[in-house]
Parts: structure tokens; sequence; C-alpha cells
């Protein structure tokens, strides 16, 4: 849901190229993993990094995942949030559903809607204790991802038909040192949406064929990037420079279409009910993490119901915490993106290869590592001092 805003930094053109970029990148960070783990047969991401640089990188790569996964629940619950209860956004309020059909009460206010998601649904979900038995919830995820998509792009056609859409943006517009730097800070947004690099081990653990494991990636990053750059696409071309950075958000307006209102509840409804669904996915390894930092000496977390109970409530309480103050999702991938996440993706893996204490990384493979670390370090230290600058701009500006 932040991707429409990327374009709206890079342009329709860079936009779109940077988003592919990014997941022929993560593609082959994930296969070093791969051929890693299988050199070194471990069985998780923290083994894999232990293996490589001892107990202390096990327990930098399980804070990573900690911090990562943590920014994403609470940006899937702040999205949550703004499609059922409305955001002020850019200085304007957008109305939430529930505030459209029912008006502005007491129960239909952020907190307590969250409060009741999070007891009705995301509680439930987070008490499976195996990653399989999540697979129906979230194939139903990727269905209702589809249905979210297909009702945006039915939208955009209509609207070029009838002559309702103006040409957008197809690169960046530079005007000064601030507004090159600016471009950057898509990239700590760019990185989390392919993080899915904490759950690579808990998938092939439990697949029958090991050697599908490549395939399944592959078939999964191809699957996001479509639905990634449909998203992005019809986002930015719906809405242009005035998309915010949450686009759910921009389906509050009239789309002067027919049924533009039974639409843009449909649009919203459908992606809140995705991001409902993808919660205990994201959950489950960062559970997981949380155990090994705090009981590595432990039984496992599965055979022990009060430890288990006793995390997962303090993460959701944390969670819920957290989406309940933090302003905006782009706010949180900030700082996940430029921290965590970046390291998940892109520094570890680069790292492991480098190390290649089992002597299998070509030379391809070590240049391409480096080119990972130099496009990781740099792209995320602009980002992060870009957003300091900006902020300490606006915060001079509102003094004045």
């Amino acid at each position: 849901m932040a991707l429409p805003a990327t374009l709206r930094q890079l342009g329709m053109v860079a936009g779109i190229a940077a988003i592919i970029f990014m997941a022929f990148l993560t593609e082959k960070s994930i296969e070093l993993l791969l051929r890693f783990t299988r050199a070194g047969k471990v069985v998780s991401y923290g083994g894999l990094m232990g293996d490589a640089f001892g107990k202390y990188g096990r327990a930098l790569v399980q804070i990573c995942i900690v911090v990562n996964n943590i920014g994403m629940l609470i940006v899937y619950m702040i999205i949550i949030g703004d499609v059922l209860s409305g955001t002020s956004a850019s200085g304007d309020h957008h109305a939430g559903i529930l505030e459209g059909w029912f008006g502005e009460h007491w129960w239909t206010g952020r907190t307590l809607v969250l409060l009741s998601t999070t007891l009705a649904v995301f509680a439930p979900l987070a008490s499976f204790k195996r990653i399989d038995s999540l697979r129906f919830t979230s194939a139903l995820s990727v269905g209702l991802a589809v249905v979210f998509l297909v009702i945006a792009v039915g939208i955009s056609i209509v609207k070029i038909i009838i002559g309702g859409i103006e040409m957008p943006k197809l690169f960046p517009v530079i005007t000064n040192m601030s507004s090159f730097l600016n471009l950057f800070t898509v990239v700590p947004v760019l990185v989390t949406a392919y993080i899915c690099h904490y759950n690579v081990h808990s998938i092939d653990n439990e697949l029958e064929d090991s050697s599908q494991m490549q395939g399944v990636v592959r078939s999964a990053l191809g699957l996001c990037t479509a639905v990634y750059l449909m998203t992005s696409f019809f986002g930015f071309l719906l809405f242009g420079d005035g998309t915010l950075d949450d686009v759910l958000a921009n389906f509050d307006t009239n789309l002067g279409i027919p049924f533009g209102s039974v639409l843009n509840d449909a649009v919203r409804f459908s992606y809140a009910a995705h991001l409902m669904l993808v919660f205990p996915v994201v959950f489950y390894p960062l559970r997981l993490n949380i155990d090994g930092l705090l009981f590595p000496s432990s039984r496992p977390l599965v055979q022990d119901n009060f430890r288990f109970a006793s995390i997962t409530i303090a993460l959701i309480v944390s969670i819920f915490l957290g989406a309940n103050f933090i302003p905006s999702i782009w706010d949180a991938f900030q700082f996940t993106g430029a921290t965590a996440a970046v390291c998940l993706g892109f520094i570890f893996p680069a790292a492991i290869t480098l190390r290649d204490q089992y002597n299998i990384a070509t030379k391809t493979d070590k240049i391409l590592s480096v080119l990972m670390i130099v496009l990781a370090v740099f792209s995320n230290v602009v980002a992060i001092y870009s957003d300091a600058y900006a902020l300490i701009k606006k915060n001079h500006t509102s003094r004045e």
C-alpha cells in the first residue's frame, strides 16, 4: 500500500524499474541463503548466521527479525485502522469504512476498532504452533489481494475510458539536492516489500521435498512482483501526485464512476481482510526469534504452553500499542526498512557469502555480494539523512 507512493516520488518508469530490480536482487539473496544452508546443514536463519559468525551473528539476525517483524505488524495494524476508522493524512481527514457507514461514534474510533480486531482475529490466528496450520488463511489472503487488485484495475480502466485520468509523471522531478536525496526515501519501502527471508527456513523445513524450495521462492517472488507492479501502476495512475503514503486512504473520495462508493468500500475492505490473514504468517517467526533470544537453552517453544502464551500475549500487546502511537506507515517503513530489513534481505546474505567458509561461492557471487552491501548501506544512509533533514526542516518551519 506504500508502493504507489514510491512511484509518486520516482515517477512511473523509474518506480516500476526499481520494483523489478529489487525482485531480482531478492531472488539472488535468497538463493545464496539456501546454498549455504544446504552446505552447513542448518535449519534456521539464526543458525546460518551462527554457523558463519558465531553466537553474536545468531543474536544479531534474531534482533533484526524481531525489529523488522514488529515494524511490519505495526504497519498492518495502522493500515487496518486507516481503512476501518479513517486517518488524518497530509492535514486532511480521510474517513474509514465504519465512519462512512455509521458516522463518528466512540465505537468507530481507531483504538476500539483495533482492540476488537486484535481480540477477534489476530489473537486466535497467532495461537497456532505450526506455520503450515496457516496454509488456508494464507491462500485466502492471496485471493483477497487479487480481489483488491481486480477492483482497482477495473476502476482505472473505466476512468481511462471516460477520460478521467491525467498523464502520470514518468520520471522524478529534481530541482535541488534536497529533492534528489528525497528519492532515496523509497528504498526502505522497496526493501521491506520483498523481505521474506525469515520464513524461508521454516517453510523449507516443512517441505517433503526440499529441492522444491527454490521453485517456491521464484513463484512467490513472481506473484508478489506482479501484484506490486499492478498495485503501484494503477494506484499512482488513479491519484497521481495526490497519492497518499497509504493509498487505501485515497479510496474515500468520489471516483466519478457508477457505484463509486461501493467500489471504494470493496477495495478497502478486501485489503484490510487480506492483512488480517497475513498477520499470523509474519507473527510466527517473530515469536520464534524472541524466544530464541530470551530463552536460548530452553526446550522448544511449542512444548511449553505457558512460555508460548506469555510471549504471544506480550508481543500482541506491544504491536497494538505501537499501532496506536505511530502516525503513518511511511514512518514505520523508514525505520524498519532502513535498519533491520536491509540487513536481513541483503547485508547478512552477502556477508555469509563473503565469509564463504565452505568455499562454494563463485567470483560472481562475491562481486554481487559486495554490490549488495554497498547499495544497501549507501542508499539507506542517504534515506535516513533525508528523512532526518526533512523532519528538522519541518519543525523549524513550524516554529517560525
